[in-house]
């Protein structure tokens, strides 16, 4: 069978000119850690949205033509990794892209960006919420933050949820379909300026869960970069509580670099000082196994 020298990702993102979130975070990252990342760009903006008056093009109708092309190459992904969607038309679009490049051994990797801080994204209506339902079906890892799992569940947003409830929304979350549910900005029970990733895996059946310092900074672009590391390292090879825990890290590390600087925060973290750290060997692990 045919093998890539090199790991190749099909990026299903979004690219912003400015501001360094989407494609201009996911090929750099990826491609340090030794990854080959062939994006197929769902809306292209001139800055992320966080950024007021940024123009924005919806490539719904460019996608069906480039996945064309790409099928004509047969080109074989080791990893399909799917972000922002343009529109919900989209959603459909990459649920056919998936089932006609998977292949066996494929990772699948779905962040259902829909919202955050217990909002959905002002672009977004419930429709695209329950077409990001059928989306998550079709993956085996999947990384929403607490508002998307919110969403997602129909439930109520909240930051006062106990590590019982943080469990059962990561199973119900699994029960969509995904092997491997990872849940990001959870709350930690009486621990004051700390946050945590709660992970649960439904082949061995247990969760796991990271706790990291919260630092007082809104930097757009950190999430992508959290599920891009823990593509790359589980395409590595890595296993589930070790890929969280250099996710984990990383985002640490380039949240500390940025955070000292006189710096406007929606011009996201400071990616070009840290990027090498990928490359460092393991640090000492911090993940927990939940009873």
């Amino acid at each position: 069978m045919y093998k890539n020298l090199v790991p190749r990702v099909a990026a299903i993102h979004d690219l912003s000119g400015f501001g360094r979130s989407s494609l201009t975070v996911i090929i750099p990252v990826l491609s340090t850690m030794g990854i080959q990342v062939c994006p197929l760009p769902t809306a292209v903006l001139s800055t992320h949205s966080a950024f007021p008056d940024f123009h924005f093009r919806d490539l719904t109708d460019d996608l069906t033509p480039m996945i064309d092309h790409w099928k004509r190459l047969s080109l074989r992904f080791d990893a399909i990794y799917s972000g922002y969607m343009g529109s919900a038309k989209q959603i459909d679009i990459v649920r056919g892209f998936i089932r006609d490049f998977q292949h066996s051994d494929q990772l699948i990797v779905v962040d259902p960006v829909l919202g955050d801080n217990g909002k959905l994204y002002l672009s977004f209506s419930q429709e695209m919420v329950e077409k990001m339902k059928e989306l998550v079906c079709d993956a085996k890892v999947i990384t929403p933050n607490l508002t998307e799992a919110a969403l997602l569940l129909d439930e109520d947003y909240t930051e006062n949820l106990t590590e019982k409830e943080l469990k059962d929304w990561a199973l119900r979350l699994s029960a969509f379909g995904p092997q491997t549910v990872i849940i990001t900005s959870a709350p930690v029970a009486d621990k004051r300026g700390k946050t945590s990733v709660v992970a649960y895996n439904s082949i061995d059946n247990r969760y796991w869960k990271v706790v990291c310092d919260y630092m007082p900074a809104n930097y757009p672009g950190t999430g992508d970069a959290f599920a891009s590391v823990i593509t790359g390292s589980l395409i590595q090879g890595d296993s589930l509580p070790i890929a969280i825990d250099r996710a984990v890290q990383f985002i640490s590390i380039a949240v500390r670099a940025t955070f000292g600087y006189n710096y406007q925060p929606s011009e996201g973290i400071l990616l070009e000082k840290v990027l090498s750290s990928l490359n460092a060997p393991v640090q000492l692990s911090s993940y927990q196994l939940l009873d």
